[in-house]
């Protein structure tokens, strides 16, 4: 959302930012990046791990923040518990709501619960920006009108294309927001090709996450030259069953991954623009690997991002070891295959997403 705050901001218009508390982190960090303060910070007061939990709690905290801004328009983005209740409060309070990212489905149950949270938001929103015709044909078919329908590409690609110029420049100095130990493992292989691999979803908790960890273990210890970097998700349950299984390598197969705290976003970017592919369950890092060129191997049974399936960016490889291993060995060992998934273009957009968003909402100049 980092664009749009910034190409509303440029029309003139008031914006306001509501953080719901979660990850803060993590967040805070990103919100001095992007320099958008939130206005509002939820005091989320979390009692259980359940959805239902979360979600009631977010209801109130969102609720309470609408009735103080009393905003023109609610934007949410994605496909989040908290995107599904920013909207949800929005549509009580009868104001209309835009939806960044719309559109996208698997037909599926998974992934849970995202699937079912960006339907109801279709339900609720005025505007819809889907990324992609696909994405608007989704929309149409579950009787969207076309006339609030708007396909303007997605506003990840405008991040990440902005975050790398940013991160280029030589007085931007990347190593006060890079953990030591990431720093370390650096210095400490240099010039080797790197994968990037990510794990989170609520679908892949458990045995499919071990499943991932173990395949990546025989990929590194297959290619001697190859090291790989794990941003663990913070969540207990899944850092847990990571380390139970990096934790049990020899030494020369563990020292050549390394298992990193969360990452802000400029360094998960720099990380993108720099490693070999990324193997990720992860939508957004789908999005923002292609555009930097980079393959995808897709932890999942399906993606709602199967544009990029189809023009030859991903493979889905699910949490299958045989899948994820032999898949590694196609893009480490043969040229031409990698080369391949190496698109010219992303299909998700061309960085200027937010500026036809904010055209289209109308609000500033």
């Amino acid at each position: 959302m980092a664009p749009v705050y910034k190409a509303l901001r440029a029309r003139g218009a008031r914006v306001a930012v509501l953080h719901t508390g979660q990850h803060e982190a993590v967040a805070s960090v990103l919100y001095d990046f992007f320099e958008m303060p939130p206005d509002i910070v939820i005091d989320l007061q979390r009692k259980s791990a359940s959805l239902a939990h979360l979600t009631s709690a977010l209801l109130d905290g969102v609720e309470d923040a609408l009735r103080t801004l009393d905003p023109d328009v609610v934007m949410v983005q994605g496909d989040t518990s908290s995107a599904f209740v920013g909207a949800l409060a929005a549509y009580y309070r009868d104001k209309p709501v835009a939806h960044v990212e719309a559109g996208l489905r698997t037909g599926q149950r998974d992934p849970f619960p995202e699937e079912k949270n960006r339907e109801l938001i279709g339900r609720l929103a005025h505007w819809h920006f889907p990324p992609t015709p696909q994405a608007r044909r989704n929309l149409l078919a579950e009787g969207i009108s076309t006339d609030r329908i708007f396909e303007v590409g997605n506003t990840v690609i405008d991040a990440a294309l902005w975050t790398r110029e940013r991160i280029m420049q030589a007085s931007f100095d990347l190593a006060p927001c890079t953990p030591p130990g990431l720093m370390d493992f650096q210095a400490a292989c240099p010039g080797r090709r790197m994968i990037l691999v990510t794990a989170h979803r609520r679908e892949n908790w458990g045995q499919p996450i071990r499943n991932i960890a173990k395949a990546l273990a025989t990929v590194i210890r297959e290619h001697p030259e190859t090291v790989a970097i794990w941003p663990v998700h913070p969540n207990p349950a899944v850092r847990a069953d990571v380390e139970a299984e990096i934790s049990m390598l020899p030494p020369g197969v563990k020292d050549r991954i390394c298992l990193t705290e969360p990452l802000i976003y400029p360094v998960m970017i720099d990380l993108l623009a720099r490693c070999a592919f990324t193997l990720t369950d992860s939508g957004g890092i789908q999005e923002e690997a292609s555009a930097f060129a980079k393959p995808v191997l897709v932890a999942r049974d399906c993606t709602e991002r199967q544009e990029l399936v189809e023009a030859g960016g991903a493979r889905l490889v699910g949490t299958d070891m045989e899948e994820i291993v032999a898949c590694s060995r196609l893009l480490l060992h043969d040229e031409a295959i990698y080369r391949s998934m190496q698109l010219d273009a992303s299909p998700f957009g061309d960085g200027r997403s937010a500026w036809r968003i904010a055209e289209i909402v109308g609000v500033g100049k």
